[in-house]
């Protein structure tokens, strides 16, 4: 029963997309990804906080001495053993106070990871929900043509049966009947192109969307959901596409990186405190006890020129990712104005194949009452019919394109999202996961948060 009813719903785009946002894997797996980006945030913090740690240490001592004194002008020679037990335990804290401000610029590099781990993300929900989209309407195109294939089949059985009559009372010739039978088997062959063809859009759309399909309700475009003009289209896609803000944040992890390895040449302040506390009979000392509170300051001169090598090779990775960024920016507004000239070519085909359908009907409908009359040929009829054929085909393949230039656009603007499309689904929130394990001090288990 439950199945019947998903089934129901799932003849809708826009269920379509719910379920390939909820259930497709390459998503699933960018979330997780996200997540455990999530964790150099509380790696850096650790750096603020102090280095606590027990040692204690238990054994047995055995010693074997001889001693040798003068006794009334007689050396003596005494040998003894002892065995004893000693143990002791102690505890250690350390605590940074000055690394060149590494600690900070870590930290704030981490945040910019998970910044630009969280665009990383919108790129792959974006790129999920136009695959699901355009798996939806290859399905609904192909299933479309493939109707329209069989249909033509029958038609064509039907004017090949119509064609042997007529040549048995001797209207047509042979030459009609084999073109007819010609005409036939190039529809059988586009029958079986055509099933082919919507098989494997099946395949796809239940490898993207996670569930297979039912029936499948006409799809909407969404270009409502993006600028009107072309240049608005191309400030936002510049400006908001998830692909240019995480080559953004890659360059602020680039800047930071530069600043962690120049902290590298500053002085380093640490306090170190200890407590000790044992037994060793050795010195005939039931218990020691010692406490030290010791501040180090270290002040690199030379360590080589490993760490000036660090800084020359972060600054050329900072070069690196700042020329990335203008790639990203470039390529975000050829997308734009690829997908923007896709969407209008689109609009203006169903316009035109529309009437090439309405008048391709006419003129099938036209030829077939010639040559019932014997004013058309066999041959005129049957490529009337070819010609409707091919412009319902050139009809459904527009109105594809339509719909998926319209989700490739928003996506190009960086608009296609479930919020935008205001669908009715649980949002994943990246915020509760990353608020969980940013000021986590203890625990393995990992939090619930996804």
């Amino acid at each position: 029963m439950g199945m019947t009813c998903s089934q129901a719903v799932a003849d809708t785009l826009e269920w379509a997309l719910v379920q390939a946002y909820q259930n497709n894997p390459s998503l699933n797996a960018q979330r997780a990804a996200l997540r455990a980006t999530d964790e150099n945030v509380p790696q850096a913090l650790s750096g603020y906080r102090p280095k606590l740690s027990l040692t204690g240490n238990a054994g047995y001592n055995y010693e074997n001495a001889t001693s040798e004194f003068p006794i009334a002008g007689t050396l003596t020679t005494t040998k003894f053993a002892e065995q004893f037990l000693s143990r002791s335990v102690g505890a250690t804290a350390s605590q940074t106070l000055y690394n060149g401000f590494q600690t900070a610029n870590r930290t704030r590099q981490a945040e910019s990871q998970v910044m630009a781990a969280r665009e990383t993300l919108r790129v792959t929900e974006q790129q999920v929900l136009l695959d699901a989209a355009t798996a939806y309407m290859n399905l609904l195109r192909d299933q479309a043509i493939l109707d329209l294939n069989r249909r033509n089949v029958e038609v064509l059985t039907e004017q090949l049966k119509q064609t042997r009559d007529r040549f048995n009372v001797g209207e047509v010739t042979r030459t009609d009947v084999a073109q007819a039978e010609s005409r036939l088997a190039a529809g059988r062959s586009s029958l079986l192109g055509a099933q082919s063809n919507y098989v494997t859009s099946q395949a796809n759309y239940r490898r993207i969307i996670g569930v297979d399909p039912g029936r499948l309700a006409p799809g909407t475009p969404v270009d409502r959901l993006s600028p009107h003009m072309l240049a608005l289209a191309i400030k936002q896609g510049q400006a908001q596409s998830p692909s240019v803000l995480a080559a953004a944040y890659g360059a602020d992890v680039a800047e930071l990186a530069v600043k962690v390895s120049e902290g590298a040449l500053y002085p380093n302040l640490t306090l170190n405190a200890s407590a000790l506390q044992g037994t060793d009979p050795a010195y005939e000392i039931l218990k020691e006890t010692a406490f030290a509170v010791v501040g180090t300051l270290t002040v690199p001169i030379y360590q080589g020129g490993a760490e000036y090598s660090a800084i020359r090779q972060a600054k050329e990775t900072l070069g690196q990712q700042r020329l990335n960024l203008d790639v990203n920016r470039d390529q975000a507004r050829a997308t734009v104005v690829q997908s923007w000239g896709q969407l209008d070519a689109a609009k203006a085909q169903i316009e035109a194949t529309t009437a090439q359908v309405n008048a391709a009907e006419i003129a099938l409908n036209g030829v077939r009452e010639e040559a019932r009359v014997g004013q058309r040929t066999t041959l005129d009829v049957l490529n009337a019919q070819q010609e409707l054929v091919n412009a319902r085909v050139a009809l459904v393949t527009a109105q594809h394109d339509r719909v998926v230039a319209s989700y490739t656009l928003l996506a190009a603007v960086g608009g296609l999202s479930m919020q935008r499309l205001g669908l009715d689904v649980l949002i994943y929130d990246p915020q509760v996961h990353y608020q969980q394990v940013r000021d986590a001090w203890i625990g393995v288990r990992n939090p619930d948060g996804r």
